[in-house]
């Protein structure tokens, strides 16, 4: 990374530029993101995972900046165009759009109106235009380059030809493009059509048969929305500012007089505007466009699977899992402490026969073998049928009952990691599995699910499919390390996400205990095949083995810091076991002792949270839940009604509340708070719980209108953020998963939008 890298991304993200560096050579040498947040304190100053991963992204698209920046010099040297003064614009360029403005004139080019005139040796004429002097008669000058052998066989039409060179040289000029780029991108309004003859056919679009509105105020789902319907052939688009205030801001650059010469640049100044400049602008805008609206989006996305993969796990009890039915019947499986499967069968509850009746004994003797702490019920068809069978068998208080949604199971149990894991079961089994499993760990359950599967996206297919993976990855990477992951009972597909890993090592790893038996401590991993000391390093503060040899090994200290622990046990006189099982024995550290070389208070500070409570999972503790008695379809559900639910989906536009009818009823952004609500997921996160009013309920086309806003109903609690997850105020603060969005580098359009807004408040509006 240059010193010049190192300074732009600074300014950026108001950090030290040291720290950028810092973090840059981490993340060459091969460290991850959870790894230099969490055991590289020191190094960067502190930085969190937003930060890094904005660092790691950013010098990623400087880097391609640079490669780009490289190609056209090397094109402009090989042509013989490039000049001292012309490498150096090339050099200074901020942006590529910068770049290629500056390229733009030189870049090869198809056969223009332009090159045409040039070739009929027009340029002069188009020169002398462009001076605009008083005493200049465009016809007279134009008449001296009439030339039929050439194809000019009138003074028109050589000042046709001369305005189509002045028209390409409005349109590529660099300050005419920049100052057009500030115009579209602080006064353009998206506009969009019903296309012809499509109203019928597009009537999920009617919404927008007649929509315009700026675009600096287009919301991300209206955007995406209004072109998918455009790619559909049902839409039509436009994005463009007022055309007579694009066209008086060239004039005013390009008309110096007021004269015949005048009058003729005047004219190509509007034919490059409208033939040229105004299609080039559009293209680049709505490409800004779709590039803000898929970071909105991904953005939303991967809060939403942030909070599912945290969800509150039941941990390794035993659980039965019910994947409802109708005439197929409900598939049940029985699975152990450890999430094994130990027993499956099918039962019939929604008929009236023979089997029906057997499948209250029949249950409630699987609840007397196996004891589970919990049965878990999926939420697809007949779910509230058959959750209102088991809670009238009058099973002990002891079995919780609890819907879980399975949103993405069906996906699973198709699998090849379904079918690798229960090669002997049907897609029933393994789907009735994956239920269970969700309910004792879901972070560990939907890691096997690919994330755009499992229901809380917004728009995911219209997005950037690159984008969207690389956030979503940031993201299963920041919960499962911050969780951490018992190397004896991980599955290679949650192995895959831990620091230093993935998916060779993983499966490595998998094979080595399966021959081996259980780790007895994190220094046996070194024996794995192909795991070598950065791995190791990596990798290592995030793996548990519990109950092993030694009781750090079942922290988040990393065994680099073992020796600090020691240290501290020697000098307080007690035995690391003491230290993690008693605070007075923690009371007595001087912690300035251990400072030395590159360990700093941070990483000691850290230390001694994790020695207070080792391991310990900052997902929030479980509890069950029920939905209302008596409301289990749509019909059921009346206006006025109020009714606890679960958050399932939060979009740019409101937040989606499964109250248990199988269709999810919308809470618009104007119904979440008695307050302006700017964004959803300041008030609500996927898993709360909630109270909500109903509305209006639309049977026709099923649809759910639902309040929040304080009166006559109130919320539950909502979950803490991120930092303060489960944490109680006892307990010292711990690391926690951060979340890790795409990087916003400074562009023009979002500079463009900015000064916009300064400029409205500076004039108090």
């Amino acid at each position: 990374m240059t010193e010049r890298h190192s300074l732009i991304i600074a300014r950026e993200l108001g950090v030290a530029p040291h720290q950028v560096s810092s973090t840059a050579a981490l993340l060459s040498e091969g460290a991850t993101v959870p790894f230099i947040a969490r055991y590289r304190k020191e190094v960067t100053g502190a930085l969190d995972e937003v930060a890094i991963a904005a660092i790691r992204d950013r010098l990623g698209q400087l880097e391609e900046l640079d490669k780009r920046r490289a190609a056209i010099i090397k094109s402009l040297d090989e042509r013989g165009l490039l000049t001292s003064e012309l490498r150096a614009q090339v050099d200074a360029a901020p942006s590529m759009a910068v770049l290629e403005d500056i390229y733009l004139p030189y870049r090869p080019k198809r056969r223009t109106r332009a090159t045409v005139a040039r070739e009929r040796g027009l340029e002069p004429l188009a020169l002398a235009l462009l001076e605009q002097t008083e005493a200049m008669d465009p016809l007279r000058e134009a008449a001296t380059f009439i030339d039929e052998d050439k194809g000019v066989a009138s003074a028109e039409e050589a000042l046709a030809g001369a305005r189509d060179i002045i028209a390409e040289r409005v349109s590529e000029d660099q300050q005419a493009r920049s100052n057009m780029r500030r115009l579209y991108a602080t006064q353009s309004n998206i506009s969009s059509r019903v296309a012809r003859d499509r109203a019928d056919e597009g009537a999920k679009y009617r919404d927008y048969f007649e929509w315009t509105e700026p675009i600096a105020n287009a919301p991300s789902h209206r955007i995406l929305a209004m072109m998918r319907g455009e790619n559909e052939g049902f839409l039509r688009l436009t994005v463009a500012p007022p055309e007579d205030a694009a066209i008086r801001q060239l004039r005013a650059q390009f008309v110096t007089g007021q004269n015949p010469a005048s009058e003729q640049v005047a004219l190509a100044v509007e034919d490059g505007y409208k033939r040229l400049l105004a299609p080039s602008m559009e293209t680049e805008i709505r490409g800004e466009l779709k590039r803000r609206a898929d970071e909105q989006a991904i953005r939303v996305f991967a809060s939403n699977v942030r909070e599912l993969l945290l969800t509150a796990p039941l941990g390794q009890k035993r659980v039965v899992a019910i994947d409802p039915g109708l005439r197929t019947g409900c598939k049940l499986v029985c699975l152990d402490e450890q999430g094994k499967l130990v027993h499956h069968d099918v039962f019939y509850i929604h008929d009236s026969g023979p089997q029906a009746a057997k499948a209250g004994p029949k249950l409630r003797d699987i609840v007397e073998r196996f004891r589970p702490a919990a049965i878990a019920i999926g939420n697809g068809t007949a779910s509230r049928e058959t959750e209102a069978f088991v809670r009238g068998l009058g099973l002990p208080d002891s079995v919780a009952v609890v819907v879980v949604n399975e949103s993405g199971a069906s996906v699973y149990s198709a699998s090849e990691v379904a079918r690798e894991e229960f090669p002997d079961q049907d897609v029933t089994v393994r789907g009735a599995v994956s239920i269970g499993r969700r309910l004792m760990d879901p972070l560990a359950e939907l890691v096997k699910i690919d994330p755009k599967s499992i229901g809380v996206g917004q728009y995911q297919h219209d997005v950037d499919q690159a984008a969207l993976r690389r956030a979503l990855d940031d993201v299963v990477v920041s919960c499962v390390n911050a969780v951490g992951v018992d190397v004896n009972t991980a599955s290679k597909q949650l192995l895959t996400y831990v620091s230093g890993l993935g998916p060779q090592l993983a499966q490595n790893i998998v094979n080595h205990r399966n021959e081996n038996g259980p780790f007895r401590s994190r220094e046996q991993l070194m024996a794995v095949p192909r795991l070598g000391p950065k791995a190791f390093e990596q990798a290592a503060g995030f793996l548990r083995v519990r109950g092993g040899d030694n009781p750090l090994d079942a922290s988040a200290v990393h065994p680099e810091s073992y020796h600090i622990v020691n240290a501290m046990a020697r000098d307080a006189g007690c035995t690391v076991a003491d230290l993690l099982s008693q605070e007075s024995m923690r009371a007595r550290i001087d912690l300035s002792r251990y400072v030395s070389g590159p360990v700093g208070m941070p990483t000691l500070h850290d230390i001694i949270a994790e020695l207070a409570k080792p391991g310990r999972d900052p997902r929030q503790v479980f509890e069950a839940f029920a939905y209302a008695d008596g409301v289990v379809k749509i019909e059921d559900v009346r206006p006025g009604m109020v009714l606890p639910g679960i958050v399932t989906n939060v979009t740019a536009f409101g937040a989606f509340v499964d109250v248990g009818v199988h269709q999810d009823g919308l809470v618009h952004v104007s119904q979440l708070a008695d307050r302006f609500v700017r964004d959803p997921n300041h008030v609500v996160r996927v898993g709360q719980r909630v109270r909500v009013r109903v509305l209006e309920v639309d049977l026709a086309r099923r649809r759910i209108s639902l309040s929040m806003r304080s009166g006559t109903i109130s919320t539950a609690p909502s979950p803490a953020l991120p930092k303060d997850r489960g944490r109680r105020r006892s307990e010292p603060r711990r690391e926690q998963p951060q979340p890790v969005p795409e990087p916003q580098p400074t562009n023009w359009f979002t500079e463009a939008l900015r000064k916009a807004e300064e400029q409205k408040r500076g004039r108090g509006e």
